[in-house]
């Protein structure tokens, strides 16, 4: 979680307000609708604020950092071109001191498509080792006989039958690219096919391999000490099992594992290394050795 530390600044002059932000960030929920939908189609977005407190909040809604004239915690879309683009909320609430924001969201992106064909993925960015499941949605949702899944404009699955459903196995890295998809349907004894527009599909590992990095001393109290860090990124979803962090100084262990990615170790010569390891999902990487002279 990210924390901004603010400062509240006090005036002897009464009318003067500073506004200040919390360390909490609010969420845009998608609760009808998707994320690519055709002209027309209906979507909502909620703004959701995790406190804990159940405090009362006020909303501020914005497109492309631009500010909407709605403040409810619903913010639903018609399905106009306009929609298109990134949409973000923030919380905000009125206290003795002036009003409290929250960080803003992340954005969310919307895409309105006038076409006959959306690709849509389940879940984005993918993850090593998971399935990814896709539908080709149709405008009007006609019944369909046969679907064809396109990779970099290569045809790589094939499926027949009404609302037929796609699926990636066990994803790897190999499968990022660019994914479209060809359904065709009947109507009034003529065949027709359309064919969606590309969507993207990023597909990451769950732990990356671990940096191993010996940073600056120049606020240590003590001269025979210093940091390590074990740099790396965690992509499992929530909620994600906990890593242990492992430091070797010459293949030996510099004392038990840890929770946090650095340790204060003795400064001594030597080729320095370290280990992640998410033991619930049975994964473990190794960084490249680092060599340390005094």
């Amino acid at each position: 979680m990210l924390y901004t530390l603010c400062f509240l600044v006090f005036s002897t002059l009464p009318h003067l307000v500073v506004p200040a932000e919390t360390s909490y960030g609010a969420i845009v929920e998608l609760v009808s609708g998707h994320s690519r939908v055709f002209s027309g189609e209906r979507l909502q977005l909620k703004c959701r604020i995790p406190d804990g407190r159940k405090s009362t909040w006020n909303y501020l809604w914005f497109k492309e950092s631009k500010r909407l004239e709605h403040d409810s915690e619903i913010l639903t879309l018609q399905g106009s071109f306009d929609d298109n683009g990134a949409f973000q909320c923030q919380g905000v609430r009125d206290t003795a001191v002036g009003n409290i924001h929250t960080l803003k969201s992340p954005p969310v992106d919307i895409n309105v498509d006038g076409g006959w064909a959306i690709l849509h993925v389940q879940q984005l960015p993918g993850i090593v080792n998971e399935n990814l499941n896709i539908t080709c949605r149709l405008r009007g949702r006609p019944r369909l006989h046969e679907v064809i899944l396109y990779k970099d404009g290569v045809e790589v699955m094939r499926q027949s039958g009404f609302n037929p459903r796609l699926s990636l196995p066990r994803l790897r890295l190999e499968d990022q690219g660019l994914y479209s998809c060809r359904a065709s349907w009947d109507d009034r004894r003529q065949t027709h096919s359309a064919i969606s527009n590309d969507v993207k599909v990023n597909v990451l590992e769950v732990l990356t391999k671990p940096v191993l990095e010996i940073l600056p001393d120049n606020d240590l109290l003590f001269a025979d000490l210093m940091n390590i860090s074990c740099s790396l990124q965690y992509n499992a979803r929530f909620p994600a099992p906990p890593i242990h962090y492992y430091f070797y100084r010459d293949n030996k262990r510099l004392g038990p594992a840890t929770s946090e990615n650095f340790d204060l170790v003795k400064r001594r010569p030597g080729l320095y290394s370290c280990k992640a390891k998410v033991p619930q999902l049975g994964l473990c990487k190794w960084s490249e050795s680092t060599q340390f002279e005094e």
